[in-house]
């Protein structure tokens, strides 16, 4: 079994930049192209996703020192560390339920599109991990694995049922037909998608507007994209007490991440179309005429200016939120860069308006603080089960993605009543 484990763990540690274009070759010779145009495909998929990543990359290794700038600046002194997604997840795979996980999640993903109860075809199989951490956390409290692989298929159930949800969305305002998101830690702030149409319905509140068109006509060349980005990594540099010099340093970061994150996607686009076109033609003929969209990472939906706009926004905003709450106990930090990731469905229910996302966003992430603060005793019993190594200082630990993820947090509470 041991084996096994690490034999998946080896194949997820190759990244989706290695598995997609794996699993796009061997989609799109299973949906009928010709080996060559498949593995153009996937080819070009692996390269979109490098440049993704490396933008992601450029996002994170900014956001994170002034993120910890602004923590020191307010002196902040929190006993529940936010470890950030790449712990969470080495945690998770470390866990005796992990090695079912994938297996188990392909089988229940074919079901579900024979059975027709979803139109997504997941093959973001990286992102799996977001059901192994659902599966460790009821495997913690209860001991029973049967309990933590049910709590991973209904974590997997609601994930693919909210990426069918969205999918119009994606397609229509994000300009990505064919492709939904079925990513744990964005689906879980779905519901901000209501708190969205409400806002929408309130008198005055309707009325306050910008995004990034709207933005650009009041300020012209200086309401571009390159410029907000330019600007509110500034005022983000600013705020964690920056010299001038890392101040520029850091504008200059974000107006490229504004940049270069579209293109991005417009080459991940190049890449996919032909596999979607073949995928939906071998549907038809086997199933009749059956809708079907490719799941992929939601670092896709990042090409857009108004998620980056909103998540910059929300980045002080989180810090002061952990600091006024009271109640809150999380610290947060690892997961501030992962803020575009779990805001891009409000941004996109928002039609771009960045006021409204940052309201319901602001909202959405003081939830998620306390759910983080409620689980994180089982969080730090399921690290100190995987032999984490704990951050210097800290006595307890959680994360803003999956620790204050809604849907893993009821599904835990749900699991609390029987154990």
């Amino acid at each position: 079994m041991q084996a096994f484990v690490d034999f998946i763990q080896g194949f997820l540690d190759l990244g989706a930049t290695v598995i997609l274009p794996v699993v796009i070759f061997i989609l799109g010779m299973l949906f009928g192209q010709k080996p060559g145009k498949a593995f153009r495909s996937g080819l070009t998929i692996g390269v979109a996703f490098v440049g993704i990543f490396l933008v992601v990359d450029l996002l994170v290794n900014n956001l994170g020192p002034a993120a910890q700038g602004m923590v020191d600046r307010l002196g902040v002194e929190l006993n529940v560390i936010d470890v950030g997604w790449p712990a969470t997840s080495s945690i998770a795979w470390a866990s005796a339920v992990a090695a079912f996980i994938i297996p188990l999640g392909l089988v229940v993903n074919v079901a579900m599109l024979l059975t027709k109860t979803t139109k997504t075809m997941n093959v973001d199989i990286w992102n799996f991990w977001h059901y192994t951490f659902m599966a460790a956390v009821v495997y913690t409290i209860s001991g029973s694995m049967v309990q933590g692989l049910i709590a991973a298929v209904i974590f997997q159930i609601v994930a693919l049922k909210v990426a069918d949800w969205t999918a119009p969305m994606v397609s229509d305002f994000y300009e990505l037909p064919g492709v939904s998101i079925a990513t744990g830690s964005t689906i879980s702030y779905a519901p901000g998608i209501w708190l969205v149409q409400l806002i929408q319905k309130i008198p005055g509140l309707n009325k306050l507007n910008a995004d990034p068109d709207t933005i650009q006509k009041r300020f012209g060349i200086f309401g571009e994209s390159i410029f907000i980005g330019l600007f509110l990594g500034a005022a983000i540099g600013a705020l964690a007490g920056y010299s001038v010099g890392d101040i520029i340093d850091i504008g200059m970061s974000m107006a490229a991440v504004m940049v270069l994150m579209p293109k991005m996607v417009k080459i991940l686009m190049e890449g996919l179309m032909p596999v979607s076109e073949s995928a939906r033609e071998w549907l038809n003929k086997h199933f009749g005429d059956k809708e079907i969209y490719i799941g992929l990472d939601a670092a896709v939906l990042l090409g857009h200016p108004s998620v980056i706009s909103t998540a910059l926004i929300l980045v002080p905003i989180t810090v002061l939120l952990a600091v006024i709450l009271p109640g809150n106990a999380l610290l947060p930090f690892g997961d501030l860069a992962t803020i575009p990731f779990v805001v891009a469905f409000i941004v996109g229910a928002a039609r771009g308006n960045i006021v409204h996302s940052v309201i319901v966003g602001t909202i959405m992430i003081a939830l998620s603080l306390y759910m983080a603060t409620d689980i994180a005793n089982v969080f730090t019993q399921m690290a100190q089960n995987a032999e984490f190594d704990m951050p210097e200082g800290s006595a307890k630990i959680s994360s803003i993605d999956q620790g204050g993820n809604l849907i893993n947090w009821i599904i835990w509470r749900f699991f609390e009543l029987f154990n």
